[in-house]
This record gives C-alpha cells, structure tokens and sequence, in this order.
C-alpha cells in the first residue's frame, strides 16, 4: 500500500531532512513520491536544492524492497553521469526512518513541455536544435551503459543561465550490459505516448531512448 502522497508532502513543508535540508515547497507529487525545494541549512547563503521523496508502507515487503532498489539506482547512475553539465548533480543520498531521499542540485529553467504545445509546432530548425542537443546527453548516457527509459518533453529543463537542455528524473533507467542481447526482460516503465514497441514488451534497448526522442519532434 502506498501512502497518499499528496498529504504527505503537505506535511514535509518546513521540516528539516537529515539535519540540514528544509523543505520549502511541493514540487509535485505522483504516484511514486513527490520532489520539493528545499534549502541546504548546512551551506553558506543556504542554496536551494531538489530533494525527491520517496514513502512506502513496510507491510508489503516486496513492494518496499522493489522501490529502495530503484531508488539505489537512481542514485548510483546519477552519481556515475553527474559528470556531465547537462544532467543534475546529486548532492546527497539517504534513508530515514524507513523512507528515501535524493537531492540534486537545483536548476532555474523552463520545462520543454511548456516550449512544445499542441497545435503550435516549432519550425524546423528549432526541432533540428532540440534533436540535435539532447542527441549529444544521449551519447554521453548511453556510453554509460544506461538507458533513461523516458524522454519526454517534462523531463527536459530549458536552464536559464544558458539556454541549454539538461536532462532530468532518472527514476526509470536501466543499466545494460554492452551485449544488449543478454539482458533479461524489465519492468515496463516509460511513458506510452513516446515509447516503443520493445520497450513495451519490456525489453528497452538504448534505441529506445532515441524513438522518444523522434516522437518528442514529430
């Protein structure tokens, strides 16, 4: 069973995680956990950051060990790609009192889901632009050995200091081994609108991440 989330977060507001980190403001909550603003009581001028929140009752054991898995690996693939300019940093991980938080450094910028509108479409060379830049995080993602498993336009930050893409919510990856064939089928996870049709099946390849990627500029 999964608490409501959504009441949960409201009762975060102005409590202090692991010492140092007071929570200011629900980013949103899902189905899954809720994301906050919150700022770090432990550095000087106290910067802002993400905190993802993660709670689950322990009554379904499988649930709650399935979940502290994913959430491991959130955190030890952002850890291994915050190397990159263009994916959030991870500034801490931990677990307390049974429930899990991840803080990432905090980027001012716009989501694409507001740049890319229904019944607006952008000219061709601003798709061309938006390809062509999250083509080169890909890369850089997938050397890695990682599959995001969903891009999509929320997941991706216009920053405003630069104008430059950052890619985001690495809740749903994958790490592969380089012979892809290997791998045993996974838990379908993505978002149906841009997803294909092995990742449907359950079975993501790093090709994957791309046919997002071409359904984001269709």
């Amino acid at each position: 069973m999964i608490y409501n989330l959504a009441l949960v977060g409201h009762q975060m507001i102005d409590q202090l995680l692991d010492g140092r980190y007071q929570i200011l403001e629900i980013i949103r909550s899902g189905e899954f956990g809720s994301t906050y603003l919150a700022k770090d009581t432990r550095r000087p001028g106290e910067p802002i950051c993400f905190v993802k929140h993660l709670r689950f009752l322990v009554e379904d054991p499988q649930l709650f060990k399935n979940t502290y898995r994913r959430f491991q690996q959130e955190a030890e693939v952002l850890e291994k790609l915050s190397h990159h300019d263009q994916i959030p940093q991870l500034l801490a991980y931990f677990e307390q009192n049974q429930e899990f938080y991840l803080v990432e450094s905090y980027i001012n910028g716009q989501s694409l889901a507001q740049e890319i509108l229904p019944g607006q479409p952008l000219s061709e060379n601003s798709v061309i632009a938006i390809v062509s830049e999250v083509l080169e995080i890909l890369n850089f993602v997938h050397d890695q050995g990682v599959i995001h498993r969903d891009i999509k336009p929320s997941n991706l930050l216009r920053r405003d200091a630069d104008q430059k893409i950052m890619l985001l919510d690495f809740g749903a990856v994958k790490e592969i081994g380089f012979h892809q064939n290997n791998n045993p089928p996974t838990a379908r996870i993505g978002t149906l609108e841009y997803m294909p049709i092995e990742q449907f099946e359950c079975n993501p390849r790093l090709n994957s991440d791309i046919y997002a990627l071409g359904m984001i500029a269709i």
